[in-house]
């Protein structure tokens, strides 16, 4: 090949690395510019589209169903499927046959924990539950009436306070039956129609969730493929060091989201059999009640404990003061054991998260989504504080500095040319 051809072949390489950089300038600035617009879109048109995402998600409402039950799940699942497989494996079964029938035992034993838990959850807590609000609504003119009294014999009724306390539920007793005589009897016959409607969304809500069940055990069955799949596209996308990145960072996310999620529920379960066996054994009114609404206020982190013993307390003062007084002893002293003996043993360091970042995302997760926003606001936070901090940790070991935070406290510059800290001689 001559010298001529030679030149020809690398200003043709050239020209076209060079074509190929431009073409990327000129794309990524497409994308940054569409970006931008979608974003101000999106920003100026919330309601509609919000709208438009609140149908797809009511719509999908089975779907999701499924997906969580799975995710929930999957441990029960992976856990028989695994001991049968070992005892397949151990009768000398094929492989490819025992693998098989361990996916569809551990498949049918979560379907059938599931049920199980269920059926223990209306058969337990629904009649008697439904008995006891049933017996405090019926009592409640009686409670009120001895709760005043208790007030009138006590001794503190002669203070300014304890008399607007009494008035004030006399008061507002009167305000409530007026209230039920002129308002909600009339609306009666117009809420039959309602109650309809109510009968249907509760059907509705049932054959969603066998929806979700059947939802959950494809999602089940097609487990391994699903993963394959997503590991593939993330390759596909991605070239393989940062496919390995986001890999990792996926499966320390699933450890997070699930180990808390999971644990938290275990640990309310827990904490709610413990409040039921104390109430039963100082013999607090509604006692089933009161531990139910302990038990499920205990899921969300940090505020639950003081969003399930405000109403308790107040359901057992008005029934009984003493008992709401001892009431308020024990789930205090519970509390502390769950935050600082029940939790940690089940929870450990699943999050990662300080109390500071808790409280913080609790707060802006549940001031924007509510009751599941503070219940799933610390996971999630803490997925993203991991996924920061790998970032924060690979940037500065690209620059070739300390990622050890405490090296940074007493820090007050770092030379430019040696990466050389400086410290506060004084500190």
């Amino acid at each position: 090949m001559s010298e001529q051809e030679k030149t020809t072949q690398v200003e043709k390489k050239k020209s076209y690395h060079s074509w190929k950089h431009y073409f990327r300038l000129g794309f990524t600035a497409f994308v940054t510019v569409a970006a931008c617009i979608t974003f101000f879109f999106i920003l100026f048109r919330w309601e509609s589209i919000s709208a438009i995402i609140g149908k797809i998600v009511k719509s999908a409402e089975p779907i999701i169903i499924g997906l969580a039950l799975a995710y929930l799940l999957m441990p029960v699942k992976e856990f028989i499927e695994k001991h049968i497989y070992n005892f397949l494996i151990s009768q000398k079964v094929k492989k490819e046959n025992a693998k098989n029938l361990g996916k569809a035992s551990g498949i049918a034993g979560a379907i059938i924990f599931l049920l199980i838990i269920i059926g223990v959850l209306i058969m337990s807590l629904g009649p008697a539950l439904f008995t006891s609000i049933v017996g405090l609504i019926d009592a409640m003119p009686t409670y009120i009436e001895s709760f005043v009294k208790w007030i009138s014999d006590s001794g503190i009724a002669d203070t300014e306070v304890a008399v607007f306390i009494g008035n004030s539920i006399n008061s507002l007793t009167a305000e409530l039956e007026n209230w039920a005589r002129t308002e909600i009897l009339p609306l009666v016959q117009q809420y039959i129609t309602q109650i309809t409607s109510g009968v249907l969304s509760i059907a509705k809500a049932i054959l969603n969730f066998l929806i979700g069940i059947i939802a959950m055990t494809y999602v089940m069955s097609i487990q391994e493929d699903l993963v394959g799949q997503c590991k593939k596209i993330i390759y596909a996308i991605f070239p393989a060091k940062k496919g390995n990145v986001i890999i990792d960072t996926v499966r320390k996310s699933n450890e997070i989201f699930g180990g808390f999620v999971i644990g938290k529920i275990i640990d309310s379960a827990i904490i709610g059999v413990i409040a039921y066996i104390g109430c039963l054994l100082m013999k607090t009114p509604s006692a089933l009640l009161v531990a139910f609404i302990i038990g499920v206020t205990n899921v969300i982190p940090f505020f639950g404990p003081f969003i399930g013993a405000i109403p308790s307390i107040l359901l057992v003062l008005i029934q009984s003061p003493i008992h709401a007084l001892y009431l308020a002893i024990f789930i205090l002293i519970l509390q502390q054991v769950d935050g600082n003996i029940i939790g940690p043993k089940i929870l450990g360091e699943s999050t990662g998260l300080s109390a500071f970042w808790i409280l913080t995302s609790i707060s802006i997760a549940g001031g924007l989504f509510g009751f599941f926003g503070m219940l799933l606001g610390v996971p999630v936070f803490a997925v993203i504080y991991y996924i920061i901090q790998q970032i924060i940790t690979y940037r500065m070991k690209e620059k070739h500095l300390s990622t050890e935070t405490e090296e940074y406290v007493e820090l007050v510059a770092i030379d430019e040319k040696t990466k050389e800290m400086k410290y506060n001689k004084e500190a």
